[in-house]
């Protein structure tokens, strides 16, 4: 990855978007990083080289995203649902991240990006456990781009173990239950501290979220695309950005309200 040039980098000129300004860009973008597989079936390749080559994408995601001075980037690596896949392909998968991070960590610590992981990680093999306890540990302090990979995750899994943890704390008099309110309940999310996305991209053609972070989309603009992964790129975000750019975000206001608040 060649992140560190990026830098000291202003808002660059882009074929789309001519003159990008960080006032109207989403602070964080979540991405579901769809058809890999069906890009490697398309080539008559195996499904691993498909997910080889999302890997690039995902490199130049993160990338653009720190020319653009976006602020969160969370990225859809691998859901709870995934692990029903077959087991030769989770396999290559978990080593193809295990490689990842060996590879890019150095380049992203330059760059000053903070890496988080969210998800059941306990789940995962200890090789790959270990690698992500190096990255995080590595970039912890970092000021830049704040990367989030989400790995064995699933919303509702997200949203269970938090209203487990409420329980306990209810049970053992640390919380009353009518104290309960959204506020708290997200501080037991695995994305505490993140702020909600702004806008979701999803790659690959499919029209759903698929489980990721049912909690924290509630007002997020959505955005698909037919684009499979693995070619996705910046002319693609570009289009999600401007698309991101013409909306008039209400939270439930009415725009009236939300034009004079801005006036």
């Amino acid at each position: 990855m060649r992140y560190k040039h990026l830098i000291k980098c202003d808002l660059a000129v882009s074929n789309t978007l001519s003159k990008p300004s960080k006032i109207n860009f989403p602070k964080h973008v979540a991405i579901i990083m769809d058809g890999n597989g069906r890009w490697a079936r398309d080539k008559n390749k195996p499904r691993y080289s498909g997910h080889q080559v999302g890997l690039k994408a995902v490199r130049e995601t993160v990338e653009i995203a720190v020319k653009y001075g976006i602020e969160n980037l969370t990225l859809f690596a691998f859901s709870s649902e995934n692990w029903a896949r077959p087991e030769e392909e989770v396999n290559s998968l978990m080593k193809l991240f295990i490689e990842a991070l060996r590879k890019e960590i150095k380049e992203l610590h330059l760059s000053n990006v903070n890496l988080r992981f969210i998800g059941n990680i306990n789940a995962l093999n200890s090789i790959l456990r270990k690698k992500i306890t190096e990255a995080e540990q590595c970039t912890k302090n970092n000021t830049g781009l704040k990367l989030t990979i989400a790995m064995a995750y699933g919303g509702r899994w997200d949203i269970i173990e938090a209203t487990k943890s409420l329980i306990r704390k209810v049970q053992e008099g640390e919380l009353q239950i009518n104290d309960i309110n959204d506020k708290i309940f997200s501080v037991e999310l695995q994305t505490f501290g993140i702020p909600c996305p702004d806008l979701l991209i999803r790659t690959g053609g499919e029209r759903r979220i698929s489980n990721f972070l049912l909690w924290d989309l509630a007002y997020s603009e959505l955005w698909f695309t037919d684009t499979l992964w693995p070619e996705f790129n910046q002319s693609i975000l570009d289009e999600a950005l401007m698309y991101f750019a013409s909306k008039q975000r209400r939270f439930g206001y009415t725009g009236e309200q939300v034009k004079a608040t801005i006036c």
